[in-house]
């Protein structure tokens, strides 16, 4: 690598480190961007991982947090070639009895489908969804004062509830089923403090933002962000890969969007003991076992609103899915597991030949596991859909391990960068009022294991990018 000075290096072009990088380089500097893969995008990238001419995400698929975030909310994306698709419905969850339940972008909608729940609904949701910016901008940082306080107050009360607290709230057994599937998106037991806050905010920005599909796959995020920084005067470099500091060319300070046991490895015995101590101990959570089909013709659920959905939920009732994540975090492989599809190209017809689908799937598995998950998985699937097994013309299946070769920061398969539970909600990935510092004055950690943590969001990166301009270059800009 030439040896050009640079003010600022950032390692690791996932979703942060392309949000710091664009921040650093918005002010002038001079800002080299290193992917150690061929491509950029981390967790947002599509490749073609069953047929020719079908394109699959490869890891993030639908992005609510995209369109809710703060910061990409200022960037012009839509110039340099992002365009999001939204299904009639944002998600849905079929039971067995054929029925459904849904999450519209229509508060009203949405509610009313929930019979006796409808008024319980709207007096949890409606706030966080008629107030997203306000929430979101408190929210996805680190620990701080809100500019909200009472917004915040409300949110936290109901927030950092378990999930399996907060659905006492509903009587009605299809709500209770509709918070279960958006609460086990936090990857964690529905009975741990804080488990609530995941669901919260996918409910609120759903309704405020919709959960949309990005056109053509999820490297169109990627692509945007990266065309947007280059215009800017960025410069990046990927097949680079970086095992130690020493691998930087010179700078003035690196930004690593690597989780803390990367990072621990790379500076090595630069770090204060005190520090490294704090990375080794750092925790990861569940992993997933990830799969996607090439179909011929679309998944035939019996229900219409599952058939209308960009998302779908896998799991029938709040007992079955918060007794199967229990057991996952436990080391335990369950044979109705909570399946996430997406199926995106139902309604993006642009990645799949005409009249097939490229379908989307994962299930929670013990971290580190090796299993093979795709009988449950697509038993779960025919469960739900009678005649999807025989619409499948190529499958491709990622463990856990493969998972993390094909991104280093999916330790074990965790795809959110650490367990996001009350001991690590704001404390990632060390107890710290800025935790985007290290213990080296020149290094900060930018990625999903800092404040806010996991999602196509942006705002680690952004939060960290911000406080480097300050230590470093004594430049302050104004915190969305």
């Amino acid at each position: 690598m030439k040896k050009t000075q640079y003010d600022a290096v950032i390692v690791g072009a996932g979703p942060n480190g392309l949000a710091a990088a664009i921040t650093l380089q918005q002010q002038g500097l001079s800002v080299l961007l290193i992917e150690g893969k061929d491509t950029i995008g981390g967790g947002m990238r599509t490749l073609e991982l069953t047929l020719s001419g079908y394109a699959h995400d490869v890891c993030s698929a639908i992005h609510p947090m995209a369109l809710g975030s703060p910061f990409f909310a200022t960037l012009p994306l839509s110039d340099y070639g992002l365009e999001f698709i939204h299904a009639p419905l944002a998600a849905a969850h079929p039971f067995d009895d054929g029925s459904a339940v849904f999450l519209s972008r229509s508060l009203s909608d949405t509610a009313e489908a929930l019979g006796n729940d409808a008024e319980r609904y709207r007096s949890l949701i409606g706030p966080f969804a008629d107030h997203w910016e306000a929430l979101a901008s408190d929210s996805m940082g680190p620990l701080r004062f809100p500019k909200n306080p009472l917004l915040m107050a409300k949110f936290g009360r109901y927030a950092l509830q378990p999930a399996d607290v907060l659905v006492s709230r509903f009587q009605n057994p299809r709500t209770r089923a509709l918070w279960a599937g958006m609460a086990a998106h936090a990857i964690q037991p529905l009975h741990n403090l804080a488990s609530s806050a995941v669901g919260l905010m996918l409910l609120a920005v759903g309704h405020r933002k919709g959960w949309p599909i990005p056109k053509g796959g999820s490297q169109a995020i990627a692509d945007a962000l990266a065309t947007y920084f280059v215009s800017l005067g960025g410069e990046i470099r990927t097949g680079v890969w970086i095992e130690d500091l020493d691998d930087l060319p010179p700078h003035k300070v690196a930004l690593f969007d690597v989780t803390p046991r990367q990072l621990d490895k790379i500076a090595g015995n630069r770090l204060k003991k005190s520090y490294s101590k704090q990375l080794k101990k750092y925790r990861y959570g569940m992993g997933v076992f990830k799969m996607d089909w090439a179909l011929d013709g679309p998944v035939p659920f019996r229900s219409a609103d599952a058939r209308s959905a960009g998302t779908v939920h896998l799991g029938n009732t709040f007992e079955e899915i918060a007794e199967g994540e229990w057991k996952t975090s436990k080391g335990q492989h369950v044979e109705t597991p909570f399946v996430l599809l997406a199926q995106q190209s139902l309604f993006d017809t642009g990645r799949v030949p005409e009249g097939k689908q490229a379908v989307w799937a994962y299930c929670h598995v013990p971290n580190g596991s090796t299993q093979d998950m795709s009988r449950q998985i697509e038993n779960q699937i025919e469960r739900f859909a009678p005649g999807f097994k025989d619409r499948i013309l190529a499958r491709n299946t990622m463990d856990t391990q493969a998972m993390e070769t094909y991104n280093p920061n999916y330790i074990g398969g965790d795809i959110n960068g650490g367990i996001i539970d009350i001991r690590q909600l704001y404390t990632r990935p060390v107890l710290s009022l800025s935790p985007y510092r290290t213990s080296l004055k020149q290094v900060y950690i930018c990625s999903s294991s800092t404040p806010p943590g996991g999602g196509v969001h942006g705002m680690c990166g952004y939060h960290a990018a911000r406080l480097a301009l300050q230590d470093i270059f004594g430049i302050r800009i104004p915190g969305l």
